[in-house]
Parts: C-alpha cells; sequence; structure tokens
C-alpha cells in the first residue's frame, strides 16, 4: 500500500488466508559510498564503489519481514521517479482507507507524531470491538530523540527506543534506559531496546527484565538499516507467537546477519 505519488491499494491477505504485518513510514533512496577506510575530517579520500539503493526504516523493515516469509504491506509516500523531494508522511486521513480486517500487526516508524498518534487510537478503538483473537497488535520505533514523538511511547503494545532516545533521557544502558522509562508506555506493553554490540534487553508485560547479547559477523561489512532488521526480527517472532526472549534473540541474531553482507539480500 503507498500513499502520495503513488496509487492506493489495499493488499488481500497472505496465502492461506494470513493476515498481514503492515509497515508506515519512510521509502527513501540511499546513496552509498564504500571506501577503504573511515575518512578523517576535511580529508579526501578516493571512493571504491557506490550503490543506490531503496531505504528508509519502514521500507527496510517490511523487505526484510518479506525476506523471513511474512506476508507483509508498506504503507508511505512513493514517488514515480529514482529521487524525489519534499514526499509527505501518511496522514491520518491517509489510514481511514486501511482495513484492519487484512491485518494482524501494524508497525510505525515515529514521524509526524501527532498524524500517528490519531492513527493508533483509530486502531484501539477498533479493538475494542473485536474478539482477541481478531485485535491487531501495534508497535512503534521512536529512535530519533524529538520531544514532538515521545507522547507516541503511551500509544503502541510495542516500542521500540533507540540508544539516542536513551543518552537523550541521560542513560547509559539499556537496562537503565528501560527501567527509567518504563512508566511512559502503557500497562500490559513491552519496551524493547538495542545496544549496537552489547546486544538488546526487552521489558515485558508482567515488568520482566530480558537481555540478548549481540551476535557479530565474522567480517563487519554493512551495518545500514541493521536497526530496521532488528526491528522486523522481532516483530516476525512475536507476531508468530513466541516469547519475548525468543524475539529479541532472533532480533539480534538476524540483525547480526545483515552486518555481515551488504544490502538485505542473502538475510536468510
Amino acid at each position: 500500500m503507498a500513499a502520495g505519488a503513488a496509487t492506493r491499494r489495499e493488499p488481500g491477505p497472505g496465502p492461506g488466508g494470513e493476515k498481514r504485518i503492515l509497515c508506515v513510514g519512510l521509502v527513501c533512496l540511499d546513496i552509498i559510498s564504500v571506501v577503504e577506510a573511515y575518512p578523517a575530517e576535511d580529508s579526501d579520500i578516493r571512493c571504491v564503489s557506490q550503490r543506490w539503493q531503496r531505504g528508509g526504516n519502514a521500507s527496510n523493515s517490511c523487505t526484510v519481514l518479506a525476506l523471513l516469509g511474512a506476508p507483509c504491506a508498506f504503507m508511505g509516500s512513493l514517488a514515480p521517479g529514482h529521487a524525489a523531494e519534499n514526499l509527505p508522511d501518511v496522514t491520518a486521513h491517509d489510514f481511514e482507507l486501511v482495513d484492519f480486517s487484512q491485518y494482524k500487526w501494524i508497525h510505525w516508524e515515529a514521524r509526524n507524531a501527532a498524524e500517528q498518534a490519531a492513527m493508533m487510537r483509530r486502531v484501539e478503538r477498533y479493538n475494542r470491538d473485536q474478539p482477541a483473537a481478531e485485535r491487531v497488535r501495534t508497535s512503534v520505533e521512536v529512535e530519533k530523540p524529538r520531544e514532538e514523538l515521545l507522547p507516541l511511547l503511551g500509544l503502541a503494545h510495542v516500542v521500540f527506543i533507540s540508544k539516542d532516545v536513551a543518552r537523550h533521557f541521560g542513560y547509559q544502558s539499556a537496562p537503565e534506559a528501560l527501567q527509567g522509562l518504563h512508566s511512559r508506555i502503557q500497562p500490559g506493553a513491552t519496551l524493547i531496546c538495542a545496544w549496537a554490540e552489547e546486544g538488546a534487553d526487552a521489558i515485558g508485560p508482567s515488568g520482566e527484565l530480558v537481555h540478548s547479547d549481540a551476535f557479530p559477523p565474522e567480517t563487519l561489512v554493512d551495518t545500514l538499516g541493521a536497526g530496521d532488521t532488528f526491528n522486523a526480527a522481532v516483530i516476525f517472532a512475536l507476531s508468530a507467537g513466541r516469547t519475548l526472549q525468543d524475539a529479541l534473540t532472533f532480533g539480534c541474531q538476524i540483525a547480526g546477519r545483515k552486518c555481515g553482507i551488504q544490502g538485505f539480500d542473502g538475510i536468510v
């Protein structure tokens, strides 16, 4: 599903009637220059190669979900050409087109907070009228430490926060951040924080703290999109009914595998 320059189309259910996972957020163009070593400030260095690839947090997560075998869909603004400027974010009005009966999970990349808050509240209103098995689970990734995004912490069932957000609040580790920010999420929700080479931690619905070590590749190749990969793998596992501990470990494993390859092909 896309909004903006592309035609809006509601996808049907996945193979065998399985409900889909919807990712809402950004798609963009990443231009990656490969160099021999990380350049020093103000230095000139020859580029070994360069590639263009589709990027954006929500778009990357949707890619990984598809590679893992999950029926999924993306909602965002697309452009007809290779590059475009000023594409609009999805609005609550755009979101009214979504048929919730087609989805088991909706994930947001936190961007235009007021509009996204309205979207999340619409899902909650829908869920109130549904039996437990038909309710849509929700998640949000708050990556940027921007004050206007913080209210979204309290509106999703699963909340991913970045190291940057944790440090914005003065926390120096994932467990410290989870304990300090737990009061900002809704009762029964899950809060997750990945911390690069230190792995990831989460605090579950009953307040239990779980941890997974990182799984670094033998050779570090490309970390672009590793966080998006982690989010997607955790969502994939949780949506399949796996425990929080299993989902966290799976997320770290797939993110580590991604860091050992260029792009996403070959991640599974």
